[in-house]
């Protein structure tokens, strides 16, 4: 396992890096208030959005690519959009923090969970937030393999965040140790499971949550500008 990022900072010739916030889908993208195509960076102040495009090895790409252009070397990333939960009393709307995401290459330990954790509550009020692990694969999982994917201990799946995250600590360079993050909103759950994501019962509920999340994250980012004690 990856050991847990430690939020160094820029070294003091260099300006704070952005935060780099990584989503598959347009409609994810869509909510984080970002436009452009699939494996476009678009940048506010201290914020950059890359739409991946879905599955792992789309995000493995984008990603990589997004983090050797300058000013995003050193940035932090966070990976997010929607995911399907795997706890039984899981609700569409709910919010899964990481605390490592997993995939058949092993596990990635993700920073400032608690803080992140705490920060949703505030930005989100009403909904509950689950941490746990966040497991990858490679195709909508449904039926006994959620039950299965629940047996390894991972509370919830998406196909983005684990091959983002490996990609990220990968890059990171001179040894330095990236902060990332995982932050996802359950659009499906063992009682209520979807058909195909398009057609998601809930969807506009599970947009409206993840836009409201933002100052969640850049309540993360700030923190690992802090100095540490």
């Amino acid at each position: 396992m990856a050991d847990a990022a430690r939020a160094d900072g820029p070294e003091p010739s260099e300006p704070p890096a952005p935060l780099l916030v990584a989503c598959a889908l347009r409609i994810e993208q869509a909510a984080l208030r970002s436009g452009g195509g699939r494996g476009t960076v678009r940048t506010a102040p201290g914020y950059s959005v890359l739409r991946t495009g879905m599955g792992p090895r789309a995000a493995e790409r984008a990603v990589g690519r997004a983090l050797a252009e300058p000013g995003l070397h050193r940035a932090p990333v966070l990976a997010t959009g929607f995911c399907a939960g795997l706890v039984p009393g899981m609700s569409p709307g709910d919010l899964v923090v990481a605390e490592e995401t997993r995939d058949p290459r092993g596990a990635v330990a993700c920073a400032g969970t608690a803080l992140l954790a705490e920060a949703l509550a505030r930005a989100a009020p009403g909904r509950t937030v689950h941490t746990g692990a966040l497991t990858g694969s490679d195709h909508v999982v449904r039926g006994q393999e959620r039950a299965q994917l629940r047996a390894t201990g991972a509370i919830a799946v998406d196909m983005e965040s684990a091959a983002t995250l490996w990609t990220a600590t990968r890059a990171a360079a001179d040894g330095w140790n990236r902060p990332v993050a995982a932050v996802r909103v359950i659009v499906d759950a063992p009682e209520h499971e979807l058909v195909r994501i398009g057609t998601f019962r809930g969807g506009i509920s599970a947009f409206r949550v993840l836009r409201a999340v933002l100052p969640a994250f850049h309540d993360w980012h700030r923190s690992l500008l802090l100095p540490r004690r």
